[in-house]
């Protein structure tokens, strides 16, 4: 059950996030979990869809691409800094990962227009979402409980064009998590690859729900792309998330459950004497790395209206 499978290791994924300079071997985080090293590794790569070595050496050369492109250090106190033992091992992995060495990636700089309060909110979102960016709409086996149906207060903001990355995908209706969960890990390995700085939370906008299949876009918010095309990145588009008035209400619990908080939205906007203008999107305000009860997990959901 996959919940209780990454309730299991947790803890490895916390300690790992917080000592990337630390000692982060396999054993390390069996001590950790109370786990034998073989079960660890064999829950955690079934829980995260990578092994622990993997899972340490994405985040160690995610934070040394921050640290790249945000500080002055020498390219090799930013490798020891980040658990690496040389800078020649430093300077392979990250090739391998971002095609391009540290240096060359410290010279090409940020591609959009960054200046030093973007790079530092760009910095914090690499750390809070590097490392659950595979986990968000993991599906959970939970029981519902009676009585237990979450009430919603829907309110009216007013919101700015917020530029974003996407993904486009039709599927059907069974694969959401398991698209959402491929995708958002894709688009912020892109942005990092090339150097587009973050600027808020993961989210996927459902852009058409038919009775078999749907289109969703899982994307990243981020500071200033190019004009909304082709980001280069294959997949990848450069969008915006458009401003003006939405209905909003905050979802508290397992994802399964976040059609409720649709159906309240449109409930709500029917009872306004409002119209739904475009298509509706969630925000994942939380996750399941910091949070492995699904019960904690909070979802913002948008939904356009007409003005």
């Amino acid at each position: 059950m996959m919940l209780s499978r990454l309730k299991r290791v947790h803890p490895a994924l916390a300690y790992v996030a917080k000592h990337l300079d630390d000692d982060v071997s396999l054993g390390a985080l069996a001590e950790q979990t109370g786990l034998s090293t073989f079960h660890l590794h064999r829950v955690f790569s079934a829980t995260a869809g990578e092994t622990p070595k993997q899972f340490a050496l994405r985040l160690r050369l995610g934070r040394a691409a921050v640290m790249l492109l945000g500080s002055k250090d020498s390219v090799l106190d930013i490798a020891l800094s980040c658990g690496f033992q040389s800078h020649e091992a430093f300077t392979r992995a990250f090739r391998r990962r971002f095609g391009i060495t540290p240096s060359g990636y410290r010279g090409r700089g940020f591609a959009n227009n960054v200046d030093g309060a973007r790079a530092k909110t760009h910095a914090e979102f690499v750390t809070r979402i590097g490392p659950c960016v595979g986990l968000y709409h993991l599906e959970q086996q939970v029981e519902q409980e009676q009585g237990s149906h979450m009430t919603y207060s829907v309110t009216k903001k007013t919101l700015s064009p917020q530029p974003v990355l996407i993904v486009r995908r039709r599927i059907p209706r069974s694969a959401i998590a398991a698209t959402i969960g491929e995708v958002l890990p894709h688009v912020f390995m892109y942005a990092q690859q090339n150097g587009i700085a973050l600027a808020g939370l993961p989210f996927t906008r459902y852009v058409e729900m038919g009775h078999g299949l749907i289109t969703i876009e899982p994307g990243m918010r981020v500071a200033d792309p190019a004009s909304p095309q082709s980001a280069g990145g294959g997949e990848v588009i450069a969008d915006v998330l458009p401003g003006g008035s939405v209905a909003t209400t905050m979802h508290m619990g397992p994802y399964e459950q976040l059609s409720d908080a649709y159906a309240a939205i449109e409930q709500w906007i029917e009872a306004q004497g409002l119209a739904k203008s475009g298509a509706p999107w969630e925000c994942y305000i939380n996750d399941p790395g910091d949070y492995p009860d699904p019960k904690d997990w909070k979802t913002e959901v948008f939904w356009p209206l007409m003005t």
